[in-house]
């Protein structure tokens, strides 16, 4: 049976449509079968370039027969991947046509190296926590999605706040008037989250983060919690301020006043395909550009040894030790002295009175 590979790409680029036409290519040339939807091959077709033959998802193939998504472009492009194979918990490779691109494994440059790793099956799969979000009005569920990078609950009105409170673990933290919340995954950490201030989180860590947006409070901490917590934030009655939740800025829906959003872990994650065991601090370096100027490295291990500092005395069980030092001189300060004594002067004071 044939290996089959979806391809994906942003079709309103060229660069896009360039690099699926070659990457159907060189998986055609190398015996594997490339998938394609059938928009993308309408777009493809467009430019009256060659392209070699190709099945079509949901047409020729089945979701449940793709081994792997190829994604050709920025982190929205691999979050509308996610959503397509999300049920099948089939793994996509990103290779970043757009600018940081966190999500993604690849660069453009690194094309023809990303798919000679996806024939040989050079490749390990990652999963990433994403979140369930549940949205209530008049104690009814209106809505039940999820996200991997995060949910937002934003204003609705461009001039007016939303009043909310928000929630861990059915207990209220604080209210605040603000222009919204994000409740985030360690995978959107570098997202939304990040642009709000919140803390960078390694992926591998189990959390969830609550970063307030521009909230008007003495306390809006961004705040990373348990994975197994749930955290929720309500729209207030007291003005008539809607609010919106965007998840992963893609689904949205309306909230108005006295939604209720909650949000907690999903037990389905996503998977993402790895080709190099790279450091997420190496990522984060070479994404975001940080300065590096001046890194000497770990020290090797024969000169740490030789660094090593001296070991402290040890003392025996009748309180002796060989090399402990002397104790210091009591000081009288504070003490009570006798009646009638002085005490004799140290340092200096002893040349004064001899002068006198």
């Amino acid at each position: 049976m044939s290996r089959k590979i979806l391809v994906m790409a942003h079709m309103g680029r060229q660069e896009a449509k360039d690099a699926a036409r070659d990457s159907c290519r060189q998986l055609h040339d190398s015996g594997l079968v490339p998938v394609i939807s059938r928009d993308d091959l309408e777009s493809l077709q467009e430019d009256e370039e060659p392209l070699v033959p190709v099945e079509v998802i949901e047409e020729d193939v089945s979701l449940r027969e793709i081994e792997l998504v190829m994604v050709l472009g920025g982190d929205g492009s691999i979050l509308r991947a996610a959503e397509l194979v999300r049920s099948m918990d089939t793994p996509l490779l990103g290779v970043n046509l757009g600018h940081v691109g966190f999500l993604a494994e690849s660069e453009r440059s690194d094309l023809r190296e990303s798919v000679e790793a996806i024939v040989d099956g050079r490749y390990t799969v990652e999963q990433r926590m994403t979140i369930d979000v549940t949205v209530w009005q008049d104690q009814k569920k209106v809505l039940h999605t999820w996200a991997l990078n995060e949910a937002s609950v934003e204003k609705g009105d461009r001039e007016k706040m939303i009043e909310v409170v928000v929630e861990v673990d059915r207990r209220p933290l604080s209210t605040f008037g603000c222009d919204g919340v994000v409740l985030a995954t360690p995978t959107g950490s570098t997202a939304y989250a990040f642009s709000a201030g919140g803390p960078v989180v390694w992926p591998e860590v189990e959390a969830l983060l609550l970063v307030p947006l521009s909230a008007h409070a003495l306390f809006s901490r961004p705040l990373v919690i348990s994975p197994n917590s749930m955290m929720a934030v309500e729209v207030l009655t007291r003005t008539d301020a809607r609010g919106v939740l965007w998840c992963d800025g893609r689904r949205t829906t309306e909230l108005p006043p006295g939604s209720r959003i909650e949000v907690v872990r999903s037990p389905k994650a996503v998977n993402l395909a790895r080709m190099h065991r790279t450091p997420f601090s190496e990522r984060l370096v070479r994404k975001f550009e940080l300065p590096t100027t001046g890194w000497r490295g770990p020290v090797p291990s024969h000169e740490a040894t030789a660094a090593r500092t001296a070991a402290l005395p040890t003392v025996s069980a009748d309180g002796s030790g060989a090399g402990r030092p002397a104790p210091l001189p009591k000081s009288t300060v504070g003490h009570e002295m006798p009646h009638g004594s002085e005490p004799a002067p140290v340092g200096p004071r002893n040349e004064i009175a001899e002068a006198d």
